[in-house]
């Protein structure tokens, strides 16, 4: 199972494995408070498509067909998500980050992009 939360929301014990998926370390949050179990900003977008996207907000799905070419295509994501894959095999994992509006990041498009190519 792969859940999706904000990294400023209180760790619960049904978290299972705790992943920033963030490029960049959150504002505010301390390592100590994160609680962190993995630090993957491998699979993040790309620091130019985040910075593009920062511009754009109101292009969400060119955002998405962008970031899951990067998913398919870029040798590091494709590493960070067989680890992640392996990780998720036999419990739960939840996918953090720092945005505000986390519906509209690229997280819940990692978390299809898991469940669509490896059956997680």
């Amino acid at each position: 199972m792969i859940k999706i939360k904000r990294i400023y929301q209180e760790k619960l014990s049904s978290d299972g494995i705790r992943i920033l998926v963030d490029r960049l370390w959150p504002r505010g949050i301390s390592k100590e408070r994160a609680q962190l179990d993995h630090w993957m900003k491998d699979v993040a977008p790309s620091a130019g498509l985040r910075q593009w996207y920062h511009r754009h907000r109101d292009q969400f799905a060119a955002f998405k067909e962008a970031y899951e070419k990067e998913l398919e295509h870029d040798q590091e994501k494709k590493k960070a998500l067989e680890q992640l894959a392996q990780l998720g095999q036999a419990q739960t994992v939840t996918l953090l980050s720092a945005a505000k509006h986390v519906e509209v990041s690229h997280v819940p498009i990692l978390q299809a992009f898991l469940q669509n190519h490896f059956n997680m």
